[in-house]
């Protein structure tokens, strides 16, 4: 990179502090750090939830597969995520943003003891937090390749760089530090992703139908919906997990729900999001798609995007672009340190140690910080130790995908009345039952990568269901909450 470059990324990360002072200035409480005081703009809790759905990892694990294996990419992630997330808008969001009207949660696992009860949110929460540092883990490992790739600088201090910089600004700014960081992230890479966009199609020579003749240069599978072993059971299995995982089963999502005014707004937020997915990955990944043409026999496929951007960006832009993908990345962990710090403090803590329960509102504030600073700082510590789990598509694919099933079964569809029967001892069977057949499939078995991501959360699934239609046994309180969230107040 050229020394603008450096000068517009270091800039960017001045700016981010920046964001957290003026998050800061706005809090005044454990729910203003947590979930705005409920006072979410539905566009900006949208392009929040688009923008904190993915990360660094895009750039660096996607783009090989997009280098590797071509459209099949766009088929399997971004639309399988959209087709979802129509579920989510109409049925899951709204519902999120009324548990917080009715019940004042903060966290996304705190309905969970009046839903179950106390032992199987503990279960769920603990569970939560430990697949959570792997999933952040990876996320750190992808900045630091990235960084690596621009800049030359060494795995280890592009993580320890990211992770400082996120550490200090989510402590300090909250969920408004984070969200602004997601609105000023998109907005720099709509920017760069659309100039490189045209810089590809002008090196290709033949214009704008240059995205559809740029295939015929490409080996014949890259143009194939589905590309082995990203095959149809494939994305439909990453269907399913999406579904759970978008609704907010990945927790940090679920918190831009929940910090909606109202059931409505979460579902216009929730839309917008599902657009995004459907829209802007077609431009995004547009120059993965292209990379082979113009960089043969790529040894690392997972810097074919940082290349490109290098080779086709001019001076500024690359920095522009590197700080987009930063902000994406930080965005990412820093909303799910967010989000973790609000389970620890209010439901894990309370439980462990009881005064806190009566602690005041300052008090709340200053753990809910110290919370967060631990969660970031041993992330970090994973994301150094990443090559051992597979790396970083091994950590959010086999990993995390895989692992975030089982527990996000009991929790999304423990807010439908359709499951009011499956109780306490569904939930907790469910997830040990996804959490075994994880355990055995990766001790035991060798199986495809659909069997592999998919069978956990199958299994929850038919445990859960199946508990409930055999044993119909309903709580009152959950019978209640859950008529409670049909309708806006």
């Amino acid at each position: 990179m050229a020394n603008l470059d450096y000068i517009i990324l270091f800039t960017y990360f001045f700016v981010l502090l920046a964001m957290g002072v003026w998050g800061y200035m706005r809090i005044k409480s454990s729910a203003d750090f947590y979930t705005a005081g409920g006072k979410l703009p539905w566009w900006l809790s949208g392009i929040s939830h688009h923008v904190s759905g993915y990360s660094g990892a895009v750039f660096v694990a996607y783009a090989a597969i997009a280098y590797t294996h071509g459209f099949t990419l766009y088929i399997w992630w971004a639309l399988s995520i959209s087709i979802a997330m129509i579920g989510t808008t109409f049925i899951i969001a709204p519902r999120w943003a009324r548990l917080r009207s009715e019940l004042k949660i903060q966290s996304p696992t705190e309905y969970l003891a009046l839903r179950y009860n106390l032992p199987t949110q503990q279960v769920m929460a603990w569970s939560g937090v430990i697949i959570k540092i792997f999933d952040v883990g990876a996320k750190w490992a992808a900045i630091g390749i990235l960084l690596n790739a621009f800049t030359g600088l060494s795995f280890a201090h592009g993580i320890l760089l990211a992770g400082t910089v996120s550490m200090i600004y989510i402590t300090i700014g909250g969920l408004w530090a984070d969200v602004i960081n997601d609105l000023a992230s998109f907005i720099i890479q709509f920017v760069a992703g659309i100039t490189l966009l045209v810089m590809v199609l002008i090196n290709l020579g033949d214009g704008a139908s240059g995205i559809f003749t740029m295939w015929d240069r490409l080996p014949k599978s890259h143009s194939d919906a589905f590309n082995s072993p990203y095959t149809l059971g494939f994305a439909i299995s990453y269907m399913v997990i999406s579904f759970f995982s978008y609704s907010g089963g990945t927790w940090h999502l679920a918190t831009r729900f929940i910090s909606s005014p109202s059931g409505s707004e979460a579902k216009k937020a929730a839309m917008l999001s599902m657009l995004m997915y459907l829209i802007w990955p077609l431009v995004l990944f547009f120059p993965m798609f292209a990379s082979p043409i113009f960089l043969k026999d790529l040894a690392d496929p997972t810097q074919s995007y940082a290349l490109m951007a290098m080779k086709f960006l001019p001076h500024g832009l690359v920095g522009l672009l590197l700080a987009s993908m930063f902000g994406n990345t930080l965005a990412m962990t820093a909303a799910d340190a967010n989000t973790i710090s609000a389970v620890i403090t209010r439901d894990i803590l309370p439980v462990l140690y009881k005064k806190i329960t009566s602690f005041n509102e300052r008090k709340m504030l200053f753990i809910a910080r110290i919370t967060t600073f631990l969660f970031v700082l041993v992330t970090i510590i994973i994301a150094f130790e990443s090559k051992s789990f597979g790396g970083v598509f091994g950590l959010i694919i086999s990993w995390f995908a895989a692992l975030v099933g089982p527990t996000a079964v009991p929790m999304i569809l423990g807010l439908l009345p359709a499951f009011k029967y499956s109780d306490s001892r569904a939930a907790l069977l469910s997830i040990f039952g996804g959490l075994l057949t994880f355990i055995l499939l990766k001790s035991f078995a060798t199986v495809s990568l659909a069997v592999d991501i998919s069978s956990p959360i199958i299994v929850s699934m038919i445990i859960y269901v199946g508990w409930g239609l055999l044993f119909k046994n309903v709580k009152p309180e959950a019978e209640n909450m859950l008529k409670a969230l049909e309708k806006d107040n």
